[in-house]
């Protein structure tokens, strides 16, 4: 690995426990320091930190606290 890539790594720790996760990421920087671009899309992808991804966590929430309400009103009665 270019010491380019290494300090890049060094600099994002989020970016280098992907790294560490996912070792097939060693052999992509390795054989081509360009992939380093192509790192931060696949970590939010693997965190779960993208737009649809977020989006469907909130819907689930959503759909929990209806379900919990829908609970309580049936309590009630």
């Amino acid at each position: 690995m270019q010491s380019s890539s290494y300090h890049y790594l060094q600099s994002h720790p989020e970016l280098a426990n992907f790294v560490r996760y996912n070792p097939i990421w060693y052999r992509y920087i390795t054989r081509d320091p360009n992939k380093i671009h192509e790192l931060p899309r696949e970590a939010k992808k693997f965190y779960g930190k993208t737009f649809p991804q977020q989006l469907e966590k909130i819907s689930n929430q959503a759909q929990m606290i209806g379900m919990f309400i829908q609970l309580a009103d049936e309590m009630k009665d």
